[in-house]
């Protein structure tokens, strides 16, 4: 079924690309916060920045909406600390393998 005249079906949107990227400082923070959140062009502006740093970068579509609600500099609530941890786990991971023995 279409509304569009010839039969044609309207073009789906795309979801916008949404990244949300994380801090924690011991000393600083009693958490991890939000340092940065964005959709489409903002987005690809932070992974990108991510990758030019070689922080790595984790594909969580779910915590990712989670987190996007959130305010910047806003410390995520407990009932996230065990999902973000999990998340600092894969960080801390991979940034062992990149180090040389």
């Amino acid at each position: 079924m279409t509304d569009q005249p010839g039969g044609e079906r309207p073009k789906r949107r795309q979801p916008l690309k949404t990244a949300v990227a994380l801090e924690y400082q011991p000393g600083k923070h009693r958490a991890p916060v939000i340092a940065a959140k964005g959709q489409g062009l903002v987005a690809e502006r932070i992974i990108a920045l991510a990758r030019e740093h070689g922080v790595p970068i984790r594909h969580d579509p779910d915590l990712v909406q989670v987190l996007a609600k959130l305010d910047l500099d806003q410390v995520i609530p407990p009932e996230l600390y065990a999902v973000v941890a999990e998340v600092f786990a894969f960080v801390y991971a991979m940034n062992n393998r990149r180090r040389p023995a």
